[in-house]
């Protein structure tokens, strides 16, 4: 009788290094400070204390998903997709580490979409940016559809900043329902609300 094979471990998708993600948080707290900026943040009550979750938040600047991660509650680990062009060198290690993940925006990146579902499906936190870029107009779909592939509800969240002061505006988590579209507009409507000056 043959022995049967070991079980091999899940695949969780795209692992955090708590030691690396706290650093990160942490030192990325310098460049506001520096610049004489803090953080105004309304709404975290809302975000679900655990399972599998989507923050989708609008992109104003290169330090919105350090403002993002800073803006949790404690014990959400957020990991975000980003563009693979951020993942090279030291850089890329320590994003790395933090459990970010690279994306190739200019193509069907599977891998990614793969990775990210992965991550959904072990009870992660799926940081995204659905304009795609800073700045950017229309929402591509693909948060949405990550959303309704992997049944994970929405946060939007809104960026701005008034004076020195970043306002960081989290709104009641979308379920995921209806078509890529539908959906993806109703993500839209919220960015849009929660990122107005208060």
């Amino acid at each position: 009788m043959s022995k049967p094979s070991p079980t091999r471990p899940a695949d969780t998708g795209p692992k955090v290094i708590p030691f690396m993600y706290h650093l990160v948080v942490q030192a990325t707290r310098l460049p506001f400070l520096l610049r004489g900026q803090h953080a105004q943040v309304h709404g975290r009550e809302l975000i679900p204390p655990t399972g599998k979750l989507i923050i989708a938040g609008n992109h104003v600047s290169s330090l919105d998903p350090f403002l993002i991660a800073q803006s949790l509650p404690r014990g959400r680990y957020i990991q975000f997709m980003a563009k693979k062009e951020l993942f090279r060198g030291v850089i890329g290690s320590i994003i790395s580490g933090g459990g970010s993940f690279p994306v190739d925006r200019e193509s069907n990146d599977l891998g990614a979409i793969r990775s990210a579902l992965r991550l959904l499906q072990a009870g992660g936190t799926l940081g995204i940016f659905p304009e795609g870029t800073r700045g950017g107009q229309e929402l591509q779909g693909g948060t949405a559809l990550l959303a309704l592939k992997g049944k994970a509800p929405v946060t939007p969240v809104g960026l701005h900043l008034k004076g020195r002061t970043w306002v960081v505006r989290f709104g009641p988590p979308i379920e995921p329902k209806g078509s890529v579209k539908e959906l993806t507009a109703a993500i839209g409507a919220e960015l849009d609300r929660l990122s107005e000056p208060l």
